[in-house]
């Protein structure tokens, strides 16, 4: 699957395990958990799960482009 395409498939979920935000975004783990250590990348626990909203996402990519 294209990385378009996994954005696509991921913009109708309300959130995205790291990985798949990783996959979806393009970009490594460790450069996610550094921008969430940042506090560029919001993201929510539930449990022991780490999860990125998708709005956290699309913002982080709008305010990169801008």
């Amino acid at each position: 699957m294209k990385s378009h395409d996994k954005r696509k498939h991921a913009a109708w979920r309300r959130a995205l395990h790291v990985n798949e935000f990783c996959e979806a975004y393009g970009v490594s783990r460790s450069t996610a958990y550094r921008l969430i250590a940042e506090g560029k990348l919001e993201t929510v626990k539930i449990g022991n799960r780490r999860l990125v909203p998708v709005d956290s996402a699309e913002a982080l990519l709008e305010s990169k482009e801008g």
